[in-house]
């Protein structure tokens, strides 16, 4: 009888087309209903939503009530979403991001990535992402290295009960800022199934060695959120298309041959001020861009103020 040869794992089939989203970050001088509605009107297929003190605040009353309300109005809409979690100030008023997982202590960051897997399982979020934090300068970097895996570990098992899938950004500046961090943390932690990675493309390009769509290659297997932004070598500042180093339509062709399927939200959290113009623009240099990769792009945004309609 002869034995069959060793099967190795197919590659994920490739795509036709890419989902777009827009961060909330990118719209914090609108009510939450109000920006969700100007995203879908445009055209955008999902958000990626920051929770945060003016976008469904997990710390003020009647949270349960508000989940699902969104909820409702992403349904309605035709909206994913994935959960964002690195609002500036939400923890503490004095220091931006802190308490971090790195902090002597972490509880408070860990109650918030708990209360965000809470809310993304009754969203039915299609990743919640979060990040490692700057190590504090008191805190040897093996301690920090420590402190890590055991938030990350609680975090993980949370997520695991909820069945809600994980994206860990590395962040420029951050204990784990690049693709080689995540794959150190991944491996410390067991490698586990609901643990995968958000990659910001602009990042990659600010201080990874490869080409931006080798980035893309390299974490296709493990590859569970996208945020798009455009950006410079060496310097972390997110910028809007057409004004960094990035050549856009061979990313979203890695993205498409590698299977992808979630959300690739602009990540432009400092234009707020000029959100609905920004997002316009996004969107269409975005199609442009897919077109130009040999992708099909969505369908026409319908007029404003329509969308969702009964």
């Amino acid at each position: 009888m002869t034995t069959p040869p060793p099967t190795t794992p197919a590659d994920p089939p490739a795509v036709d087309r890419l989902r777009f989203g827009y961060g909330t970050n990118g719209f914090a001088n609108h009510r939450l209903d109000d920006a969700l509605t100007v995203l879908a009107d445009l055209g955008y297929e999902g958000v990626a939503l920051t929770l945060d003190h003016d976008h469904l605040d997990p710390y003020a009353p009647g949270l349960a009530r508000r989940v699902d309300a969104v909820a409702h109005r992403l349904a309605a809409l035709g909206l994913g979403v994935v959960v964002e979690t690195g609002a500036r100030y939400l923890l503490d008023p004095w220091r931006k991001h802190a308490p971090t997982l790195l902090h002597d202590d972490p509880a408070g960051r860990i109650d918030f990535l708990q209360r965000a897997v809470r809310v993304g399982a009754d969203l039915g979020a299609e990743a919640v992402s979060f990040w490692a934090g700057v190590r504090p300068g008191h805190v040897p970097e093996q301690v920090a290295r420590d402190r890590l895996v055991a938030g990350c570990a609680t975090v993980v098992a949370a997520a695991d009960r909820a069945g809600v899938t994980l994206g860990f950004e590395p962040e420029p500046g951050m204990l784990v800022e690049d693709i080689a961090g995540w794959r150190w943390l991944h491996r410390a932690l067991g490698g586990p199934a609901c643990f995968g990675i958000t990659l910001d493309i602009g990042h990659c390009r600010c201080l990874e060695s490869a080409t931006v769509p080798d980035c893309v290659r390299q974490v296709a297997d493990h590859l569970v959120n996208v945020q798009i932004d455009d950006m410079r070598r060496g310097v972390h500042e997110h910028l809007e298309f057409g004004t960094g180093e990035i050549d856009f339509p061979p990313v979203l062709r890695a993205l498409a041959d590698g299977g992808y399927r979630g959300l690739v939200a602009v990540e432009l959290p400092r234009h707020s001020h000029a959100a609905p113009t920004v997002a316009a623009r996004s969107l269409d240099f975005l199609r442009t861009a897919a077109r130009q990769a040999g992708l099909a792009v969505g369908v026409p945004p319908v007029p404003a103020g329509t969308a969702g309609a009964d």
